[in-house]
C-alpha cells in the first residue's frame, strides 16, 4: 500500500465514520495528507485529519481520531492505528500491505512516480536563452540543468512540454558583438562595452578565413559579414555545449524573427486598438500599471525605434497563440522586474496573465580551496558551462546545479564535486545504483530470483525504512512539478541511496556461498529490484546517468 493508497483509504474510512455518526462529510479535504513521522517508533505514517475537521463537524479531535483508529484497525492492511497528542493518528501498516509498495513499483517499472496532475496541459518552458555573444556562463548553466529537469518532471506529471530557447539576435548587444569581432580581426583593442576573450579571436579568425576579402569591405558591409557569420558560429557553439550537457530544445526561437515577420507591428496595433497603448511626448506607452506593473512602459521610443519590451510583448502573444496554456520563463537574478512586466503584457493583449509564470534563479559561484574561481581561459571573464564540465564532468556539473533550490545563491565546491567519495552527492547516488546492478548480476549468476516472492517477509527495520522511502517517490515527483522544484527529486535520490546503503549493511540480500535460496532472499532481492528501478527513474528525471558499473 503506497502513501497515496493509504490517503485514499483514510478518506474513505473517514467518510464512512462521519456518515455513520450523522456528521457532515463535505468538510473532508480533497486529499488526506499522509506523512512519515520523524520518529519511526511512532509508526509508518501519520495524519492530522482529525485535527483539521473535528471543529467543523462539532466534535473534539481526539474523539474523532479514536473513531477513525477503530475503523482503520478493522482493515487487513493496517497493523496498528494509535492516537497521539491532541488528535494525531499514527498508523503502522501490516507487513503484506507494506510489501505491496514493492510489488507496485515492480509492476509500474519506468512509469513508477509518474502522475496525471497536468494531463493535457500544454506548457512552453523557456530557459537558458543566453545572448549569442559568448559562451554560456554559470547562471545559464544552472538554468540548463534545472530547466531540463523541470521539463522532465512536468512531462512525468502529464504535461505536454515544449522546451524553447530564445535567441536574442536583435539589438545593440549584437552590434557590439560584431564590432568586437571586427576589432579582433584587425588587431585593434576591444571596443568600449565590447566582448573579449579567446573565443572572440577564434571566431574573428574563422570569419576572415571563410571570407578572405572581408577586411577590404566598407565598414557597414564588414560589420554585417562579421555579425551574420559570427552569430551563427556562436549559435552553433552554444547548441553543441548544451547538447553535450544533456540539454536539448524543441524550439530555437529567434528574436529577430518577431520583427522580420511583422509580429511586433501586429502586437503594437492590437494594443493601440484596444486602448492599452497610448502616445505621450512622441513615444508610445503600454498601460502596464493598470495590469499590476509598477509603472507604464515605453514600447515605441520617440525616435520611432522599438524598445526592448516590444519584442517581449510580441513573444508573449506568439507563445499563447501557438496553443500553450502555460508559459514558464526561467530568468536570471537581475530580472525580477520582468515578472510583473510580462504578466502585464499578456493581460494588456487580452490574455489571462496566469498563463505567464516567471521563475528567478540566483547566482552561482565556483569555489576551490575556499576561494572563488572567477577567470575563464576561453571567455576571458566569467566561468562558463564548458569550463565547469571540463573541471568535474557532465553528471557532477548537472547535479551540482539541480540539487539546490534556485531561490538561493549557490556555491559549488570544485574539490568536492570532482572527488570520487561518498561526500560527493552524485557519486554517492550513482554508486548506490551501480551496487544495485551488481546485486542483480550476482543474483543471476547464482540463479536467485524474486519470482513469486513473499513480500510480507520484509519485516526488518531497515527493510521498512527503505520501503517507506520508496513509497514517497510519486508524491515527490508531483510536488516537484507543482512547485517547479526539481531539486526535490535530486534530494530524494540521495535519501533513497542512503536508505538502501543502510539496508544493504544490515540485511543479507543473497545467499552466502554454499547456501540455498530461502524465501527471505527472494523478498529482499525484489526490494533491491524495486529500489534499482526507483533510483533509475529519479536519475532520469534529473538527467543524470545511471551507471551499471563504477
Amino acid at each position: 500500500m503506497t502513501p497515496a493508497d493509504l490517503s485514499t483509504l483514510i478518506k474513505t474510512t473517514a467518510t464512512e465514520v462521519l456518515a455513520e455518526k450523522g456528521l457532515d462529510t463535505s468538510v473532508l479535504p480533497d486529499e488526506v495528507v499522509v506523512e512519515r513521522p520523524r520518529n519511526p517508533e511512532h509508526g509508518d505514517y501519520a495524519t492530522n485529519l482529525a485535527l483539521q475537521i473535528a471543529k467543523k463537524v462539532g466534535t473534539n479531535p481526539r474523539e474523532l481520531a479514536t473513531w477513525l483508529a477503530q475503523a482503520l484497525a478493522n482493515n487487513d492492511a493496517i497493523d496498528v492505528a494509535d492516537i497521539a497528542g491532541p488528535g494525531f493518528l499514527n498508523i503502522r501498516l501490516a507487513a503484506a500491505a507494506q510489501g505491496g509498495i514493492v510489488q507496485a513499483i515492480l509492476d509500474a517499472g519506468e512509469k513508477y512516480g509518474s502522475n496525471d496532475a497536468y494531463q493535457g496541459l500544454r506548457v512552453n518552458l523557456e530557459f537558458v536563452s543566453a545572448n549569442p555573444t559568448g559562451p554560456i556562463h554559470l547562471g545559464g548553466t544552472r538554468w540548463a540543468a534545472v530547466g531540463d529537469s523541470l521539463g522532465r518532471v512536468l512531462t512525468a506529471s502529464g504535461a505536454k512540454v515544449t522546451r524553447e530557447y530564445y535567441f536574442n539576435d536583435h539589438g545593440e548587444q549584437i552590434n557590439r558583438f560584431a564590432l568586437s569581432l571586427m576589432a579582433a580581426a584587425k588587431g585593434e583593442p576591444t571596443p568600449q562595452d565590447g566582448y573579449a576573450g579567446e573565443y572572440i579571436n577564434d571566431i574573428a579568425a574563422a570569419v576572415v578565413k571563410d571570407n578572405p576579402g572581408v577586411l577590404d569591405q566598407d565598414d557597414a558591409q564588414m560589420q554585417e559579414t562579421f555579425r551574420a557569420q559570427g552569430v551563427e558560429m556562436m549559435f552553433t557553439h552554444i547548441k553543441n555545449s548544451l547538447h553535450e550537457f544533456g540539454t536539448d530544445f524543441d524550439v530555437y526561437f529567434h528574436e529577430n524573427s518577431l520583427f522580420e515577420s511583422g509580429a511586433v507591428d501586429k502586437a503594437i496595433e492590437a494594443l493601440k486598438s484596444n486602448g492599452n497603448l497610448y502616445e505621450n511626448e512622441g513615444a508610445w506607452w503600454l498601460r502596464a500599471s493598470e495590469f499590476g506593473d509598477e509603472k507604464d512602459r515605453v514600447v515605441i521610443k520617440s525616435d520611432g525605434n522599438a524598445a526592448y519590451i516590444a519584442g517581449d510583448i510580441a513573444y508573449v502573444a506568439d507563445k499563447i497563440e501557438r496553443g500553450h496554456d502555460l508559459c514558464i520563463y526561467m530568468l536570471g537574478a537581475d530580472h525580477h522586474g520582468y515578472i510583473a512586466r510580462l504578466k502585464a503584457s499578456a493581460a494588456a493583449l487580452g490574455y489571462n496573465p496566469a498563463a505567464v509564470e516567471v521563475l528567478i534563479g540566483q547566482m552561482v559561484n565556483l569555489v576551490r580551496d575556499g576561494k572563488t574561481v572567477k577567470m575563464s581561459k576561453r571567455a576571458g571573464t566569467v566561468i562558463t558551462l564548458d569550463d565547469l564540465v571540463e573541471m568535474v564532468g557532465v553528471d557532477a556539473a548537472r547535479y551540482s546545479m539541480i540539487r539546490s533550490s534556485v531561490d538561493s545563491s549557490l556555491d559549488i565546491d570544485m574539490d568536492l564535486w570532482a572527488s570520487q567519495s561518498s561526500d560527493n552527492p552524485v557519486y554517492y547516488v550513482q554508486y548506490g545504483y551501480a551496487r544495485l546492478c551488481s546485486i542483480a548480476r550476482k543474483a543471476a549468476e547464482l540463479g536467485v530470483t524474486y519470482e513469486g516472492a513473499d513480500l510480507s517477509l520484509l519485516e526488518h527495520e531497515r527493510e521498512g525504512d527503505l520501503i517507506r522511502t520508496l513509497g514517497e517517490f510519486p508524491a515527490i515527483v508531483k510536488t516537484a512539478a507543482e512547485l517547479r522544484e526539481p531539486h526535490r527529486v535530486a534530494r530524494f535520490a540521495e535519501e533513497l541511496a542512503g536508505s538502501f546503503h543502510r539496508f544493504y549493511d544490515s540485511c543479507q540480500i543473497l545467499p552466502k556461498a554454499g547456501e540455498e535460496q530461502e524465501a527471505i532472499h527472494g523478498a529482499r532481492l525484489a526490494l533491491a529490484a524495486a529500489t534499482r528501478q526507483t533510483l533509475a527513474n529519479a536519475l532520469t528525471l534529473v538527467g543524470i546517468d545511471a551507471p551499471e558499473k563504477m
